[in-house]
């Protein structure tokens, strides 16, 4: 693979996967109202469908690629345990007697 596309972001946190929803959303509501208003007055139900069809492109545009606006909230991760050789403890029991039930 070419070392540019190894450089290019691919994530998004959590709170800019919301903002997308939300944009994408947005988006799509507001040229389904306009396109359907502009198709009503028009009597022309095709622009409809290509107004809607244009909100989802810029829709698309806007929130699918990871433009840094989505990145501002990295999460911060535990560092790794460093593995060891000894064999993995086992969980304590916590009681040996068995509980009765009524």
């Amino acid at each position: 693979m070419l070392p540019i596309f190894k450089s290019i972001p691919t994530h998004m946190d959590y709170k800019g996967q919301k903002l997308a929803e939300q944009i994408f959303q947005g988006i799509i509501l507001i040229s389904a109202g306009i396109g359907f208003v502009y198709g009503l007055i028009i009597e022309q139900f095709g622009w409809t469908v290509y107004i809607v069809l244009a909100g989802f492109a810029v829709s698309c545009v806007l929130t699918l690629p990871p433009w840094p606006i989505y990145r501002r909230n990295p999460l911060s991760w535990q560092p790794a345990l460093p593995e060891s050789t000894a064999e993995p403890s086992q969980k304590p029991q916590e009681s040996t007697k068995k509980k009765k039930h009524k």
